[in-house]
Parts: structure tokens; sequence; C-alpha cells
């Protein structure tokens, strides 16, 4: 595959038939890119015009350019040469096999041998992402929410070929988010995260800001938020570690405090 240094979207138009007022927005390798707003304003529309690759064919009428160009046809419509990977807000296996199996089979149909130690290496990253430890023998059925999807970041980070990666609201999957943002950051992907959580948006490079259906503000994060998601983070995780000791059983007989001015 064509290495993929940056993808541009070019305006479109929103609800109301409104040009959306930009030129255009380049997202570049190795960048996080938030995209925000309220409910029903437009956010998975975005994304559904960044999966189709969109050239003025989707409802919002934007253009998606790769590296600054047309793409070719094979990009859009071929599944061997898919540049999107997709998480979405719910996501359940129906497969009844183990995950070794299955994370086997994905290397499979992406065409690459099973280097030794990388399965296990994708399970361990993945227990990284979630509290809930992952065995290699456990069936992908008996997985929770929060397993399925740490599962699924790790597998995108270490199998998929796909430079770009849709997230959906990553933070309703009771996983370690940062962790699993960092591990996408570090494969060098291009990442689109619809959220509504500050620690997430406050930690992407920029935000898109969407109100009705259209892009209405483009926000670089500036150093003074991205301490404030440090501080975010920390709380995000403290609270982690706590709900963990609470399912073990064991009792809560001191609380940290995380002093920093801001």
């Amino acid at each position: 595959m064509k290495e993929i240094k940056k993808i541009t979207i070019l305006p479109g138009f929103n609800k109301f038939g409104k040009k959306e007022n930009f030129e255009k927005i380049d997202i570049k390798k190795g960048e996080v890119i938030a995209i925000v707003g309220p409910t029903g304003s437009g956010k998975s529309q975005l994304l559904y015009d960044i999966e189709k690759i969109a050239q003025k064919d989707t409802k919002s009428k934007r253009k998606i350019l790769i590296n600054g160009k047309t793409p070719e046809k094979e990009w859009r419509f071929n599944p061997k040469r898919k540049l999107i990977a997709s998480l979405s807000q719910t996501m359940n296996f129906l497969t009844d096999m183990r995950v070794r199996d299955f994370l086997k089979l994905h290397l499979e149909s992406r065409g690459k041998k099973t280097r030794k130690g990388l399965i296990e290496e994708v399970i361990k990253e993945a227990n990284e992402i979630t509290g809930e430890a992952i065995s290699p023998e456990m069936n992908l059925l008996n997985l929770s929410g929060g397993q399925s999807r740490a599962l699924m970041v790790s597998d995108i980070a270490n199998i998929s070929t796909s430079p770009v990666i849709l997230i959906d609201e990553i933070e309703n999957a009771g996983i370690r988010k940062e962790k699993a943002i960092e591990v996408l950051i570090e494969e060098n992907k291009i990442v689109l995260i619809v959220t509504h959580d500050p620690c997430l948006a406050l930690s992407a490079d920029k935000r898109l800001v969407i109100k009705n259906g259209g892009i209405i503000k483009i926000i670089e994060t500036s150093s003074k938020e991205k301490e404030i998601a440090k501080h975010l983070n920390w709380i995000e995780g403290y609270n982690l570690k706590i709900r963990e000791k609470i399912r073990r059983g064991e009792k809560i007989d001191k609380l940290e405090i995380y002093c920093k001015t801001i």
C-alpha cells in the first residue's frame, strides 16, 4: 500500500445548505483529531465521509483527498486496499472462537504470516488498555465491551494495515483511553475521534467543532489545554484503579490527592 502522509477535508454544506467556512483541513500522519459538538450535530456524518473517502457524493457534499490528490477508485472500493479502519460505539463479536484463533485468522486475511510472539504481543497490549485481563484461550463471545474494544484497538495498531483510524466515542468502553490512543499514535496512524470526553478532546492535536451538520470551527490545542488534559487523565486513571480494587473485593482505606496548579 502506498504511504499515506495526510488526508485533506474539503468543505461541503451543513444541514441548511450553507457552505462550510474553511478552505481545507489537512490531517497528517501521527496526528490525533477530536471531533466535538452536541448530540445530533453531524459528527458521525463526518466520520462517514472520511470512511467512504467521499467525493461530493454523500449528504454533506464534502470531498476527501489522499496525499493532496483525488484518490484512485480502487482505494475507495477495493477491500484489499482498505485505508480506513473503524471502531464503533458498540462492539460485540458474533464469532464463536478463541481470541488466539481470531487474531491468527485476521493475520491471514491481511496476507501476513504469524510472526512468533505477535499474537501474545497484541493480547499483552490489549491488557494494558483494559482492566479486565484477556487470555488467548478466552472465547470472543465471553469478552466484555471493554475487553472487546481493547482487543480491537491493539489489533488495529499491530495487525491492520489501515493508516487511518476512526473512533466513535471510545469513552463509553470502560478502558484506559489515554493508553488506547497512545498505542495508535506509536504506530504513526492518523486518528480521528468523535468524543464528548474532555480528557480525549484536550489531548488531541486539534478539535473540529460541528454544529448543524457543518464544521464551524477548527481549534489547535494549546499547551495549557494539554496540561489540563494530563490532570483529567490522572483523575480518570485513579478512578479506574479504585474500580478495579472494588471489583477484587478490596477495601478502600485511603485517598490519593493530585495536587497541581494549572
